[in-house]
């Protein structure tokens, strides 16, 4: 089984890209909805959320905007936050990777990938990206979503540059979902049946290097 680690930059098509790789076969885990589970109504950490952000949750479970205001641009309280929801994350993980693990690829879909180490943990990863411009309009189009929200969510992001850097393979998601579906396909293909290494020289030889494919 190969596990594949997707990643990129709030407005880059990450949610987009998961859904594809769902529709062509792939099991996916998605960290941010399991987020949503453990933090929706009958939650597992709703009560311990509101015990360390009182005021944050209700009926409905965690209100995110609210506690998205209580965290972003305090370091301390964003380090609490984590500690409570990332071990329970990666328990899900574990059991999504056991319950697939006669698959021969697997996509982890975790927004800070690389900001956070997981990248040590897949086998290969994945970026998928689109210009500075498009990013801006998508997020800022978001309900709630301001310029100076959405500063404060990249300054917490490693750039997209940097990622792109980082990856294994890059997908570009500025044009028509079904392009970026079919460059999704044929990287699945690739992976299923040469592997990581071939599929990395496969890429480096065909396009020039780390640019979206």
């Amino acid at each position: 089984m190969i596990v594949l680690g997707l990643t990129g930059s709030i407005g880059m098509g990450k949610s987009n890209a998961a859904a594809a790789l769902r529709s062509l076969g792939v099991p996916v885990f998605d960290a941010d909805a399991e987020v949503h589970r453990l933090q929706g109504p009958g939650g597992a950490l709703v009560a311990a959320i509101e015990a360390l952000f009182p005021g944050t949750t209700g009926a409905g479970g965690v209100d995110r905007l609210v506690l998205g205001r209580a965290v972003l641009g305090d370091a301390a309280a964003l380090g609490r936050l984590e500690r409570l929801v990332h071990p329970a994350v990666g328990a899900a993980r574990q059991r999504f990777l056991r319950r697939h693990r006669s698959r021969p690829v697997v996509v982890l879909d975790i927004p800070l990938l690389f900001e956070k180490g997981g990248w040590r943990t897949v086998d290969a990863t994945l970026v998928v990206s689109a210009p500075a411009w498009m990013q801006r309009r998508r997020v800022l189009s978001r309900p709630g979503m301001t310029a100076a929200r959405f500063a404060r969510i990249l300054a917490l992001q490693m750039p997209d540059r940097e990622k792109r850097r980082r990856a294994d393979f890059i997908i570009s998601t500025a044009g028509e979902k079904r392009a970026t579906r079919a460059r999704l396909g044929r990287l699945i293909a690739c992976l299923s049946a040469h592997g990581v290494r071939y599929c990395r020289r496969c890429v480096r030889s065909s396009s020039t290097p780390k640019q979206p494919v």
